[in-house]
């Protein structure tokens, strides 16, 4: 009898390690990230392929303002959540709706954060830095990681 309640301890405990090991609330938030990466990849390549097909011009509403992000989203107003850039720099209050010169010809849908996103507020931003290179990140990636793709 002693020595089944030895072994079952000892079961208990390596499943306990193993549990703290796999950490599946990290791995979850780990595969939100790669995601989110996706996805501002396939935002700036559509704005870039928009660019190229549009003898240079950027989508409509896109502003030259470099301390400023605008994020993306459907709303006319409300944007303005908190989201920050890399860089440290606000969002504007208005949201910036890329869906009428993207949606169909180089995006499906305009992409959603897969936690917090909506169509009216994504929770991705697009910048125009100061040398005129385009920023799109995320603004609430998780596990502490910066999540920016520049071109």
């Amino acid at each position: 009898m002693i020595e089944l309640l030895i072994v079952i301890t000892i079961i208990t405990i390596l499943a306990a390690v193993i549990l703290v090991a796999v950490d599946p609330a990290k791995r979850f938030a780990e595969a939100r990230n790669a995601v989110r990466w996706s996805e501002v990849t396939a935002i700036l390549n559509a704005i870039l392929t928009f660019q190229v097909d549009n003898d240079g011009d950027l989508p409509a509403g896109i502003d030259l303002v470099a301390a400023s992000s605008q994020v993306l989203g459907t709303n006319g107003a409300g944007c303005d959540s908190g989201c920050t850039n890399a860089d440290g720099g606000s969002t504007v209050a208005a949201c910036l709706d890329l869906s009428g010169d993207l949606v169909d010809t180089y995006l499906a849908e305009i992409p959603t954060d897969p936690k917090t996103g909506t169509a009216g507020f994504t929770d991705y931003y697009l910048n125009r830095s100061g040398n005129g290179r385009l920023v799109v990140g995320a603004c609430d990636p998780e596990e502490g990681e910066t999540i920016e793709v520049k071109r």
